[in-house]
């Protein structure tokens, strides 16, 4: 009782509900990531990206490299990010890394796309765009990407779209030492149809602010 005395707003139904649809987000981007992404060689850029770079060339679970590069970016965005933001991120990370794990442990659930690139690359955007769209909605974050993107507007003169452009192009150039450039290619289709829902998704019937909207929030 003295928990919920001391924390209120925490154990709030607003809050209860966000982290129901945080927990729901991250269990749909979790299953196309693994089902489609992680089988067809279809990547994504930035954090997510950069976990299936990574699989490929050690064998390291996403559960595992997504939740450590997670943590390294929101502890460096600390400051610019604020407390409340890093709480739901944290949350996202860990529903992530749970789902992802747990869909690992039943095996595949859909057809093998990678004979078809193109359709594998729409319905992942769609998994990852609805997933991610969610997350956001709710005020969490589908990974350090977020993070990440705002230091590097804040130590550099690039804005904030460049920032997140420039990580997404890095991690796809990483990701030609084992993806063929058609995948890539399709990898290119797959962000586009992704940030074109999360963008529709966040914006459904109300006014959000982005986290640098209010970098000093503790």
């Amino acid at each position: 009782m003295q928990l919920f005395s001391r924390y209120p707003d925490f154990f709030s139904r607003r809050t209860l509900f966000r982290l129901l649809i945080l927990c729901i987000g991250a269990m749909i981007l979790a299953f196309g990531m693994f089902n489609i992404h992680n089988r067809t060689h279809i990547t994504e850029g930035g954090i997510l990206g950069l976990t299936l770079f990574i699989q490929h060339w050690t064998g390291i679970t996403p559960g595992i490299s997504g939740l450590i590069l997670d943590s390294i970016c929101y502890l460096l965005g600390f400051k610019l990010l604020g407390k409340s933001f890093l709480v739901f991120a944290a949350c996202s990370s860990l529903f992530f890394s749970m789902w992802y794990n747990l869909f690992s442990f039943l095996g595949y659930m859909l057809p093998d796309l990678s004979a078809h690139p193109f359709a594998a690359a729409i319905l992942g955007g769609i998994f990852v765009g609805v997933g991610v769209g969610l997350i956001v909605r709710a005020g969490g974050a589908s990974g350090g990407d977020d993070a990440l993107a705002l230091i590097i507007h804040k130590k550099t003169p690039l804005k904030l779209s460049q920032a997140y452009f420039f990580t997404d192009f890095i991690v796809l150039m990483l990701s030609l030492t084992y993806i063929p450039l058609l995948n890539i290619a399709c990898s290119l289709l797959t962000v586009t149809i992704s940030s074109f829902l999360i963008g529709r998704i966040h914006a459904l019937g109300r006014e959000s602010k982005k986290p640098q909207d209010n970098p000093t929030e503790t």
